[in-house]
């Protein structure tokens, strides 16, 4: 995989795109959760667009702002 190319939510839907574990996922949640560019309705970034639930489950995802 080219690491330097962006990921996006819509990875998950490919089997090869390597996962992080449950736990960590929940850490940078964790993190999105208490960000003033979460829409907290519906877990959407308003910086990248990107629904954070899935988003934070991709390994070689990354916070568009650097929290994570």
């Amino acid at each position: 995989m080219d690491n330097n190319k962006p990921v996006r939510p819509w990875d998950l839907f490919k089997a090869s795109q390597p996962r992080v574990t449950a736990e960590f996922a929940a850490e940078r949640m964790a993190i999105c959760n208490g960000c003033e560019f979460l829409i907290k309705l519906t877990k959407q970034c308003t910086k990248c667009g990107c629904v954070m639930p899935l988003k934070t489950k991709l390994e070689n995802a990354v916070c568009p702002i650097g929290k994570w």
